[in-house]
């Protein structure tokens, strides 16, 4: 197998690692289920920074889709 095959490959299950751990937050704060959601959330900063820090997404694209996933469990927190 090529090295950039294997690389892609990595590169792709980082990234849905990422993925699928917001998407699951986001399922969770849609729900009204703000308790389970911020159980998520070590889950989702934890493959941010590994995508972040392997190269999969830049530093400051994780940094934002963090502050942005915070914000959002902020913001479904407080009764509208």
């Amino acid at each position: 197998m090529r090295q950039s095959e294997r690389r892609a490959e990595k590169n792709f299950k980082r990234k849905e690692a990422y993925k699928s751990a917001l998407k699951q937050i986001k399922k969770l704060v849609a729900a009204k289920k703000i308790s389970e959601a911020e159980k998520l959330i070590s889950e989702a900063y934890k493959a941010l920074d590994k995508a972040a820090k392997t190269g999969v997404i830049k530093p400051n694209a994780a940094a934002r889709r963090k502050s942005r996933l915070m914000a959002w469990i902020k913001k479904s927190k407080t009764p509208a």
